[in-house]
């Protein structure tokens, strides 16, 4: 067996095509999906990655407006700034770029933004939304993987699904989505012992531990589906995974590349996210005329 690719950049065309008419629509009701991303210093990754989202958002219709403030700003003065963009009707969605300086709280600048909107859904009422079943925003890593899922036909009802990795911002989020769908959840992580005894239940496998190529042939079993979160350095410099792409792709039915994979989808995700909130803002309206 060969493992078909989940090819992300296709999918993501796909999705992104989609977005497009909802933002022409949106303007045509007169309001323009606004995004504004906030980057405290210099990191250089960060920087990368911020630059990728103005593109997309200048690609697809949505006005982008970036902050850029000093490493050495305040905790409160970077909270003033979010506050001020809570209040900016122009603007649907607010992500402050992480990590933040060793001096600034990140769980106080996450709560501080409005959950309305919270697009990278990192707030603790849309993190509690998401437990409960409420509509809320949900985070862009693991929204992109479900919705990678579904483009492949991949059946999520009764599967068993195994997710190594605990955060708040994939794993947690990931098994949530999952539950929804249907699906048997197990988290695994770091500390977990004999990884590959649940890592070869899995009928749906992902990694989201930032372990390079912890996951080998032996963790899998035959035909499953495998999701690669991953986002490392191998010995040589090169971007790989979580999982042994060439090792693993003999044994399962389908299995995402790095990069390729799961990366485009998150920043599309995020577009997603901040069109829908767009599209809360103009039924809000409406409401209240």
């Amino acid at each position: 067996m060969t493992a078909s690719i989940i090819d992300g950049k296709k999918i993501s065309q796909h999705i992104r095509e989609t977005i497009e008419e909802r933002v022409t629509a949106l303007k045509q009701s007169g309001i323009t999906p606004g995004l504004a991303v906030v980057l405290v210093g210099n990191n250089q990754a960060s920087k990368t990655y911020v630059s990728m989202k103005e593109k997309a958002c200048k690609k697809h219709g949505i006005h982008s407006a970036l902050i850029r403030l000093d490493e050495d700003i305040t905790e409160r003065g970077l909270l003033d700034k979010v506050a001020e963009l809570n209040e900016d009707p122009a603007i649907h969605g607010i992500l402050v770029q992480l990590p933040l300086p060793s001096h600034i709280n990140e769980t106080n600048v996450i709560e501080s933004i409005d959950p309305s909107k919270d697009v990278d859904g990192f707030h603790p009422i849309n993190a509690g939304r998401l437990m409960t079943g409420g509509d809320g925003f949900v985070p862009c890593t693991p929204y992109g993987i479900i919705e990678m899922l579904k483009f492949e036909n991949i059946a999520l009802s009764g599967a068993h699904a195994v997710i190594v990795g605990r955060s708040n911002i994939v794993g947690k989020p990931m098994g949530q989505l999952l539950l929804k769908e249907n699906a048997t959840v197990t988290y695994c992580h770091s500390k977990t012992k004999n990884l590959a005894f649940h890592t070869k239940q899995a009928d749906i496998l992902i990694a989201a531990v930032g372990i390079k190529e912890l996951i080998t042939n032996d963790h899998i079993k035959e035909g499953a589906v495998v999701i690669d979160v991953g986002m490392n350095r191998d010995d040589e410099g090169k971007l790989c995974g979580d999982v042994d792409f060439q090792g693993c792709r003999s044994k399962a039915h389908a299995i995402t590349p790095v990069p390729g994979g799961v990366g485009p989808m998150t920043i599309t995700m995020l577009l997603a996210n901040t069109v829908q909130s767009a599209e809360k803002h103009v039924v809000d309206l409406n409401l209240s005329n």
